[in-house]
């Protein structure tokens, strides 16, 4: 959520801003619904003085017309009533048009439509190549028997996968590999959070209301209510919203949270010649890292958070490269965001891995995370950021396809070995 008196009083700026995320703003409904917010709240704070005025008469001795008064009161009472109803109207109206707002870019994002604009920073690794035919990763995962998609359309239908024996092993490594490496050397606190969170939640990190297509919904019958609750997309839900209107003591800044779970999308929409596999998944596991900050080191923190997944793709030795991506391809709470691009031998083609995001205030103001500076007790929010840290199927698939031999083995990376009992090969 952007600052609300920004809006009110830079309406201009911040349309002018937005347009380059391709986002346009109604300005004269957001100006018309205001005034008349304006006007009523007005109206009703003049009718509570009238009234408190003719209360304090009531109270006077020698009253003699207090029945009349009594009579103009109750209809002050009804007025105030009715201009709140109709101003909560309003709110809501004006309320809705904010919640689907996104964050403003920073000025250093550069300008662009979609993906193909977004700019590239670095590349990193080598790219082997095989002097024999290349399998992707399904094929390799069926050779091997690690890899069982029948059986995975059979339980939960498509999108859904089943991994055995070596490679299911891998899986759950790469976990704990990453778990250990941002712990012990990112010092990084281990969380371990619901997979289920309130409507509530996915409203402050950005989800709700603009994305509720991408969730797993579930409807939990309480009574006669229904609650509504969701399967987390990201740990970056429930991590962010820990500090959930909290106020933090400054001294406590930065909280460097990390978290393993699975990764439920809907992916409503999604297209692409690579969906098959382990790439695009309705479940998907992810070690997730956030970050909680003074707003004076957000930028340093968006550059360190995605060094912190970078060096997992370097311990693993992975090919891949890191995009600063365009204020087109960012998503909704992100002001910017890098992408970390790892190698696929079989598509000769760089896909997505990780994504890291300074989200600077805008989930803050949407959860009331607020922290006190030492020097004054003012109170402030913090900055929210997240990154994938890594994802694990995508970090498997490549692993699987980078370390491929002839033969269709697959060759563990030494750094593994020790997590996987000195197992070099998958066969």
């Amino acid at each position: 959520m952007l600052d609300i008196n920004l809006l009110r009083n830079n309406i201009n700026y911040v349309y002018k801003i937005l347009k380059k995320r391709n986002f346009y703003l109604d300005i004269n409904l957001i100006n018309k619904l205001e005034q008349k917010r304006k006007i009523l709240q007005i109206k009703i704070e003049q009718l509570q003085i009238k009234k408190n005025q003719i209360t304090k008469n009531l109270f006077r001795k020698n009253i003699h017309n207090i029945s009349k008064l009594k009579m103009i009161v109750i209809n002050i009472n009804n007025q105030i009533l009715n201009n709140k109803t109709i101003l909560n109207d309003i709110k809501k109206n004006i309320n809705k048009i904010y919640d689907i707002i996104p964050n403003l870019p920073l000025n250093d994002v550069p300008i662009g439509n979609n993906s193909k604009e977004n700019k590239e920073i670095k590349k990193w690794g080598k790219i082997i190549k095989y002097n024999f035919p290349i399998r992707d990763h399904i094929e390799l995962g069926l050779l091997n028997k690690g890899i069982d998609l029948e059986a995975g359309v059979n339980l939960s239908g498509s999108k859904f996968f089943v991994l055995k024996g070596s490679i299911a092993y891998l899986h759950r490594i790469l976990i704990q590999f990453m778990l250990d490496i941002h712990i012990n050397n990112h010092n990084y606190k281990e969380i371990y959070v619901p997979y289920i969170v309130k409507k509530k939640a996915l409203y402050g990190t950005g989800q709700l209301p603009k994305f509720s297509e991408d969730l797993f919904h579930i409807k939990k019958f309480k009574s006669s209510d229904i609650e509504d609750y969701f399967l987390i997309p990201t740990a970056e839900v429930p991590l962010t919203n820990l500090v959930y209107n909290k106020i933090i003591e400054e001294k406590e800044l930065p909280i460097k949270l990390v978290s393993h779970s699975p990764c439920f999308r809907s992916e409503v929409g999604s297209y692409g010649k690579y969906n098959k596999g382990l790439i695009r998944t309705h479940q998907f596991d992810k070690v997730e890292l956030v970050q909680l900050v003074k707003p004076k080191y957000s930028i340093k923190a968006l550059e360190q958070i995605t060094e912190n997944a970078e060096k997992i793709l370097q311990l693993l030795k992975l090919p891949y490269r890191k995009i600063l991506l365009c204020t087109g391809d960012m998503s909704f709470s992100s002001s910017k965001t890098y992408d970390l691009e790892v190698w696929f031998p079989s598509k000769n083609k760089y896909y997505e891995i990780s994504s890291c995001s300074n989200m600077w205030d805008f989930q803050s103001r949407r959860i009331k995370a607020r922290y006190r500076r030492i020097k004054d007790k003012k109170i402030s929010f913090i900055h929210t950021l997240n990154g994938s840290g890594l994802a694990i199927g995508r970090t498997l698939a490549a692993i699987m396809e980078n370390y491929q031999l002839k033969n269709g083995e697959i060759k563990i990376p030494k750094i593994l070995r020790p997590y996987m009992q000195g197992l070099k090969y998958i066969k």
